[in-house]
């Protein structure tokens, strides 16, 4: 009986003692950077049913009609128009007559 009563009374210290750890003030820490109360590391355990994958409805569409047509024509715009340059002075230098 004497022996129940010391495990008994080393289980209440026991206790007593974790309650006081987990007590004291102490900085906020997330499970990542260093653990609950004493620094253990334990993840939050997350239970979720696993993703259904459904296939998606199957809706009949007709063919789109083929359709011949030529192709589009294409667009040349006229070369720019070229001047003549009359012969000139520009500073010391003449310049002879050219087309721009």
């Amino acid at each position: 009986m004497s022996v129940l009563k010391r495990l008994g009374t080393v289980a209440g210290v026991a206790a007593l003692a974790a309650v006081g750890v987990t007590a004291v003030p102490h900085d906020a820490k997330a499970w990542w950077r260093g653990g609950y109360g004493v620094g253990v590391w334990v993840p939050p355990v997350v239970v979720v049913p696993p993703p259904v994958y459904v296939a998606p409805p199957v809706v009949y569409a007709p063919p789109p009609p083929v359709v011949y047509a030529p192709p589009p024509v294409a667009y040349y715009p006229p070369p720019p128009r070229r001047v003549w340059i009359p012969p000139h002075w520009e500073g010391p230098y003449w310049v002879q007559g050219h087309w721009s």
